[in-house]
């Protein structure tokens, strides 16, 4: 299908690809990996010929059609549904033909050729996909004026879908889709029946659907077989055999040098040692693949508050007074909170964030918060509010006016931006350096919640990995509204649902909405049916949040139990390493005697909370297995 052949391709001099090979066959579905800035959306730009490689070249089977979203739809008058069905250029051709043709052979031919590409089923296809996509049938029919620049880039992807050319190529797909629509697109990519080479940040999304991964890595290309973390286990095998074949190599090469250093000058050894010369010159070095560090993000931790510290009280939330997105909201935050936010765009995921942040005022009821509750709040939008002349650490020193040149610098070092990076102003920065930027400052004083609307849009998985551990450590709470399965698995231990009018926490985990989103739009269109399915999984997940909270104290005294264990085996840690003193006998006996017998009663302890643990932990696993 497409077959890349030593291909070197440069920017300004930069290089991106260095004879770079890999080749691609029918049907595949490849997820496309790499660091950001490092010409994953060059190779597309390559493979549709809208630039050409300094050497090699980038070769695709002759009548094989490309298709990729380039630009958001127009905003035209046309509706959704005539602006996706345009995009089969052959279809649509044939039908503006059959209007006017008048030659019976030249008419039977194109009723034939319509009925091959199954145009009748056109328009229910069309709509299935933008029903996927979160178009309701009412919205379909709107024209594409109505919407905005992101819901029209979701028209642009469903118009490139539905013309299913031979070679998709995708370019972050999921960045201008919801949760739900980045499920429904994964389960449509499985389905698609030609190739598709996508280029993707989401974990999640390139393991459930990716059959092979392409990376991008010191300017090669390598093709590996399965999703992202079969990828990532082959990576750091890789790499660990050739450190330690590298290590092999070096001593050998000590070795050898060794002996020449010793017997050169002796003329017994010198015909040895010549040999060792010139067997020394031929080894040549393995190449370890470079690892690059990711920058740690970190966000200051708040000092201690009384919970809950905020709290929703029936409240009413939207813009206009008549017309509330979100009625009788009833919901509590506490400190060591770590909660995403689900539901589909729309429903007033941001409006709830807004109003928890102070952004929104309620329309009704209230909403209260602790008084000196600081909370820190990121959105895409938040981006134009850097200042695009002023550098990292002009940013830095505006929030920190009587800090030293050194106090300034440092700060904005742990920001993730040092000596390279720190005096480079922000119109020059990439989206994933802004978006650091932006929430190192936003949680520079240490926040007691962190609201994150869809915070990883600009960052490549490393970095997604290295916000979720960040997220991780914090001790606020944490508000999430995100696309990335992996990171709202990653950070969340509660869930809210946002939809209908109503929020409310969710009874189950990201795998369990999953399966609703994906029950729920196989009977999209079914009416009561799609209800009654909802229902039931709504009781079935209710069901399981009793049965689990019936068994949550069996769980709490497992886990003490253990807890206590961990501590009284630390505490026989130390009496070891005492009694290992062999001063401690000569010095002080009686001392010695003392701490014999406190280790003597400490091993009963042990032996007796062991046991504790274990059959605790037997009746917790018992209760468990009776309720799974």
């Amino acid at each position: 299908m497409l077959h890349i052949n030593d291909l070197t391709y440069r920017i300004e001099g930069r290089v991106l690809f260095d004879q770079a090979t890999a080749a691609i066959s029918d049907g595949w579905k490849v997820g496309f990996v790499g660091r950001n800035g490092t010409g994953k959306s060059t190779l597309l730009r390559l493979i549709r010929q809208e630039i050409h490689p300094d050497a090699g070249e980038v070769s695709l089977r002759k009548n094989r059609r490309i298709g990729g979203v380039e630009q958001e739809a127009p905003a035209s008058s046309m509706s959704l549904l005539d602006t996706v069905l345009a995009c089969d250029q052959e279809r649509a051709a044939l039908l503006a033909e059959a209007e006017t043709a008048t030659d019976p052979v030249r008419i039977a031919e194109i009723h034939t050729r319509l009925s091959d590409i199954d145009a009748h089923s056109a328009e229910a296809r069309a709509g299935e996909i933008l029903s996927g996509l979160g178009f309701s049938a009412e919205d379909q029919l709107r024209s594409c004026s109505e919407f905005s620049g992101g819901w029209r880039m979701r028209v642009a992807l469903a118009g490139v879908l539905f013309a299913a050319p031979d070679l998709l190529l995708l370019d972050e797909p999921t960045n201008y889709l919801d949760l739900e629509g980045a499920m429904w697109l994964e389960s449509y990519v499985k389905r698609y029946p030609y190739t598709v080479l996508i280029v993707s940040h989401d974990r999640d999304f390139l393991n459930r659907c990716a059959t092979h991964i392409l990376a991008l890595e010191n300017y090669k290309l390598t093709v590996s077989v399965g999703g992202y973390d079969a990828y990532e286990r082959k990576r750091a095998e890789a790499r660990a055999q050739a450190l330690a074949f590298r290590s092999r190599q070096e001593a050998q090469r000590r070795h050898m040098q060794d002996f020449i250093d010793r017997f050169r000058a002796k003329a017994s050894k010198a015909k040895q040692a010549q040999s060792r010369i010139k067997a020394l010159e031929k080894m040549q070095t393995v190449a370890v693949p470079i690892e690059e560090r990711v920058t740690p993000f970190n966000f200051k931790n708040p000092k201690p508050m009384a919970p809950p510290i905020v709290r929703l009280v029936e409240a009413d939330l939207g813009y206009e007074e008549e017309k509330p997105v979100l009625r009788k909201v009833n919901l509590r935050l506490d400190q060591d909170d770590r909660i995403a936010i689900l539901g589909p765009n729309g429903e007033g995921k941001s409006t709830l964030v807004k109003s928890i942040g102070g952004r929104l005022a309620p329309l009704a009821g209230n909403i209260y918060k602790h008084k000196k509750l600081d909370i820190a709040y990121f959105s895409q939008h938040q981006l134009d509010e850097l200042k695009p002349k002023q550098s990292a650490y002009d940013h830095v020193r505006a929030l920190m006016p009587d800090g030293t040149e050194a106090e300034v610098r440092s700060a904005t070092a742990q920001l993730g931006f040092g000596f390279e990076k720190a005096d480079t102003a922000v119109e020059k920065l990439s989206g994933g350096e802004k978006a650091r930027l932006l929430l190192g400052l936003i949680t520079f004083h240490g926040p007691h919640i962190i609201i994150l609307d869809e915070p990883t849009n600009h960052l490549d998985i490393d970095s997604r990995e290295a916000l979720a551990v960040a997220l991780n450590d914090y001790e606020g709470a944490v508000l999430l509204i995100t696309h990335d399965a992996h990171l709202a698995e990653a950070v969340a231990d509660r869930l809210w649902l946002v939809r209908g009018g109503a929020a409310k926490p969710f009874d189950g985990d990201i795998e369990d909405y999953r399966e609703l989103v994906l029950e729920a739009g196989k009977t999209h269109g079914q009416g009561k049916p799609q209800a009654k399915a909802i229902d039931q999984r709504s009781a079935s997940r209710q069901n399981s949040a009793a049965a689990r909270s019936a068994i949550s104290p069996l769980k709490k005294k497992a886990d003490a139990e253990e807890s206590r264990l961990e501590e009284l085996n630390g505490i026989l840690v130390r009496l070891d390493a005492a009694l290992a003193d062999p001063d401690l006998y000569v010095s002080n006996l009686p001392r010695a005697t003392k701490l014999q017998k406190e280790r003597a009663a400490l091993v009963a302890a042990i032996a007796r909370t062991e046991e504790a643990w274990l059959e605790a932990l037997e009746t917790y696993e018992k209760a468990k297995n009776e309720i799974a």
